[in-house]
């Protein structure tokens, strides 16, 4: 029996997809999957669409067990996670991230990839720290940076792994909004009903003309992106013999 790791409820054309893995929200094969079946299932009901995480935490970031393991396994959960970017930029509907807590790396291309993103107040960690654990900034990756941030907190974020607070996450351009954590869904519902009222198709045809050619050259580079995560592995799984 497949254990639900991520949460769809949807009401007046409004739908929530939490991610809840019980831990730290680690984008696993599993996850992604059913975030990909979460964003299908709102298409088909013409929702706007709330995505968010569990207690404090929106998402980690890519599940490092399944990294660690190389071979395939590794390569089809990057190649996933990098395609649902673009999966969520082209959605027809608005989307919204209810930022609840802490942000990492593949949570954090996530989070950008959204229409509007709501940080909840907190002792929270935002962060694409790549650099930081031994990896290369991912090409896909920087490209959904770029789109989002201020022109230095971008070279801060990619080349130093620096790690923001929530409000230097807003002024960075990580967040487009603040509120108190308790406030945190209740914002992203009015937001998303206000939202409603923008005309369906001209929202549509509006956001992928804007991001055609970004969401173009993310698919496009995933292969190169994979190419060069499998070459790290066999050096990492060298350099450990």
């Amino acid at each position: 029996m497949t254990q639900d790791l991520v949460h769809y409820s949807q009401q007046d054309r409004i739908a929530v997809i939490r991610i809840d893995d019980g831990k730290r929200n680690a984008l696993s094969p599993q996850v992604l999957k059913q975030i990909y079946a979460a964003f299908d299932r709102a298409e088909a009901d013409k929702a706007t669409v709330i995505v968010t995480g569990r207690d404090d935490v929106f998402s980690a970031g890519f599940d490092l067990k399944i990294m660690r393991k190389g071979g395939l396994a590794p390569l089809s959960m990057l190649r996933a996670g990098y395609g649902l970017t673009a999966r969520v930029m082209r959605y027809p509907h608005p989307v919204i991230a209810a930022c609840n807590g802490h942000c990492l790396a593949m949570g954090v291309f996530l989070m950008l990839s959204t229409d509007y993103v709501i940080g909840a107040r907190g002792d929270f960690k935002i962060s694409a720290n790549e650099v930081a654990i031994g990896m290369n900034m991912p090409r896909t990756a920087a490209m959904v940076l770029k789109n989002r941030l201020t022109p230095a907190a971008y070279q801060r974020a990619v080349n130093l792994a620096e790690y923001f607070d929530v409000d230097s996450a807003l002024n960075a351009g990580f967040f487009d909004k603040l509120v108190e954590r308790e406030d945190l869904m209740t914002a992203a519902e009015a937001h998303a009903r206000e939202l409603q009222n923008l005309d369906p198709r001209a929202h549509t045809v509006t956001k992928r003309r804007i991001r055609a050619r970004l969401t173009r050259r993310i698919r496009w580079t995933i292969p190169i992106d994979l190419i060069d995560a499998a070459a790290q592995g066999l050096r990492a799984a060298k350099s450990r013999r």
